[in-house]
């Protein structure tokens, strides 16, 4: 087969990742300016390279000069094609290079590596040793990572063999690679073994640390960061990372201040940790101070900062700040506007969550599954069930998306808010995949709201014979019957869930006063000013049925006398929370409220009233959406 580097327009032809090519400002579109040029000066054109248009002519000039095969140019072409981000472009260059020595494959390789591409990087790796070509030690580090990414871990066992035979297992770099590998792969023996025979080393820590965080065992990754001795930045932010994916966000941001305290300059991604911690937990005020902390340490805000300081305060019920965000960010990209319309979404802004989506259309953004996922939750927490049916079916129509189970789930929520249950419930049976428990739980929730019991048990029964049911099921399928005042039915679910050993997931509630977290759950006792607290919930009780306040007690399970379930209702987590914020800042001062559950309609009834009565705005995050009480109403339009 003639070699393709015959022809002079082969450099402008081949495929590479990425859109097509565009005219670059420092493009050296001018081969003229090329053929005067030597090896030297080439390779230091080509190294500057920071745009594929930039290497495209160098590369032509290559081929009319016969110099395509010269390993030292091909070596540098390949990594400037993968800086690039023009993996394809390189991989065809190397396809047509005879004979490729071990520098050549390396060059690939780790451009495989850098650009995600972990099974080609293993299946050129096997090429190159059936080719008989020995790695060194930096190929057998790169290949490592990539095993360790894919979590192929045979492979890495083989690697990890021939880097023992070779000679190369006493090389750091290698040596931390191999612990990545069997961290990533959940072989946390191996990485011990392979980290204890290292010498003290700080980002051997790190990479430990990583490795049983990442399998949920923070109290050994705490024990092997307390004994680093001079922790730097990557060692914190590898522990906060590790507190904050394992959701000891507390925790997190006690490493923070520790941090701190050891003078430590952050970086943006210890930032970005701090902020995911303050979203876990609603803590706005810390999240606030986090973002003036970054002028501080002139940290800029670039996509992946700004992206999470617009997740941080929408989640934190600060919508506004969040669009501030949003605006003065000067680069946006996909997931800015994802986040942005999931935040307004989440606010009860759904109006403006369809607006801001089609100005993302209308800047040429394509739109993804989450893209579609916040702008049908939009629609479902707005009711505008016409418009989110338009949005559904434009998926695949205009944007080549294929619904997948989280949007039908979102208009099963959407049909099942408004109580075309029937119709939900058509479609899921419709579907061309199979239900999940979310899907199928959404629509027992609307059930209940409906006291819809025959679809309910109906329902209910499918989770069961899928082996889907849970907790959450049987608690669902308990206030279908507590509520239609069947009590026996209801009792019967319960014993059910003692049988099978399954436990109400407990209601908490936060909330944030003088940059401290504050948790309660129902009925608690743990907190220093509990006195206090249920005094002002007594004083609440009777200044709400001054007002006309009737608790709605069918929301009480149990089949316990009127008066024991009012005072059930009056001691919910959100309740004792308000209380505290009450009692412990300013009149007027807003007071924010993080729940773990969604509120009950009793409770969201009741803090409309107290709202009311304090004079104070109330916000109160639950698991679906926020609602903002004021005046005795809710932005919700009690519709959640």
């Amino acid at each position: 087969m003639p070699c393709p580097y015959a022809s002079t327009t082969f450099a402008a032809s081949l495929p590479f990742s990425g859109p097509s090519p565009k005219p670059h400002p420092n493009s050296n579109s001018n081969p003229k300016s090329l053929k005067s040029l030597d090896q030297k000066q080439i390779i230091s054109l080509l190294q500057r390279s920071r745009h594929i248009n930039q290497v495209l002519p160098i590369h032509a000039q290559l081929i009319r000069n016969g110099h395509s095969q010269d390993p030292f140019m091909v070596f540098e072409l390949l990594r400037s094609c993968s800086k690039c981000h023009a993996i394809d472009y390189a991989s065809r260059i190397f396809q047509y290079t005879h004979n490729p020595n071990v520098y050549l494959y390396t060059a690939l390789i780790d451009g495989f590596v850098s650009s995600g591409n972990y099974l080609e990087a293993i299946q050129l790796y096997s090429r190159m040793l059936h080719e008989s070509i020995l790695p060194d030690n930096y190929l057998m580090a790169s290949i490592l990572k990539a095993c360790g990414s894919q979590l192929a871990l045979r492979e890495g066992r083989e690697v990890h063999s021939r880097a023992l035979k070779l000679g190369f297992s006493s090389n750091r770099l290698v040596r931390l690679r191999i612990m990545e590998l069997y961290g990533k792969c959940g072989e946390l023996g191996d990485a011990r073994r392979v980290f204890e025979e290292m010498p003290e080393d700080v980002v051997a820590s790190t990479v430990m640390i990583s490795s049983y965080s990442d399998q949920g065992l923070v109290e050994e990754a705490g024990a092997v960061f307390s004994r680093v001795r001079r922790k730097d930045t990557v060692c914190w932010t590898a522990m906060i990372d590790g507190f904050v994916r394992n959701e000891e966000t507390n925790r997190a941001l006690e490493a923070f201040r520790g941090m701190q305290g050891e003078n430590v300059r952050p970086n943006e991604f210890t930032i970005v940790c701090v902020l995911s911690a303050c979203s876990q937990l609603g803590a706005l005020e810390i999240g606030r101070w986090v973002h003036s902390y970054m002028r501080k340490f002139e940290i800029e805000l670039n996509l992946f900062v700004g992206n999470a300081l617009i997740n941080m305060y929408s989640r934190c019920g600060s919508i506004d700040e969040a669009q501030t965000v949003f605006d003065e960010m000067k680069d946006r990209d996909v997931i800015t506007y994802n986040t942005m319309i999931s935040g307004l979404s989440m606010n009860g802004k759904s109006r403006q969550a369809i607006e801001l989506f089609r100005v993302m259309v209308g800047r040429r953004l394509r739109p993804t599954n989450v893209t579609f996922v916040g702008v049908l939750n939009a629609c479902s927490h707005g009711g505008l069930v016409d418009f989110g049916f338009e949005i559904f079916h434009s998926m695949a129509r205009d944007y080549r998306v294929e619904p997948q189970i989280e949007h039908y789930g979102c208009m099963v929520d959407l049909l099942g808010r408004v109580g075309r249950l029937e119709e939900a419930y058509d479609l899921i049976r419709t579907m061309k995949m199979t239900p999940d428990h979310i899907m199928l739980g959404t629509l027992l929730s609307a059930c209940k709201m409906h006291k819809n019991l025959e679809l309910g048990e109906q329902v209910a029964k499918e989770l069961e014979d899928r082996g889907q049911a849970d907790s959450g099921t049987y608690v669902l399928l308990s206030h279908v019957y507590a509520s239609s005042g069947k009590w026996k039915e209801a009792a019967q679910v319960r014993a059910k869930m003692k049988e099978a050993g399954m436990q109400k997931e407990p209601g908490c509630s936060s909330i944030e006063v003088n940059n401290e977290i504050h948790e309660f759950l129902l009925g608690d006792l743990r907190h220093p000013q509990k006195e206090r607290i249920y005094e002002k919930l007594e004083e609440l009780n009777r200044l709400l049925r001054l007002e006309g306040y009737h608790p709605e007690k069918e929301v009480v399970l149990q089949d316990i006398e009127d008066g024991e379930k009012e005072w059930a209702l009056a001691m919910h987590s959100e309740r004792l929370a308000i209380c505290y914020g009450l009692i412990s800042t300013e009149p007027c001062t807003m007071i924010r409220v993080m729940k773990n559950l969604r509120v009950c309609y009793d409770c969201h009834s009741a803090i409309k009233l107290i709202a009311k009565i304090t004079r104070r705005k109330i916000v109160v995050r639950d698991r679906n959406r926020f609602h903002y009480f004021e005046n005795g109403a809710c932005s919700c339009g009690d519709y959640w």
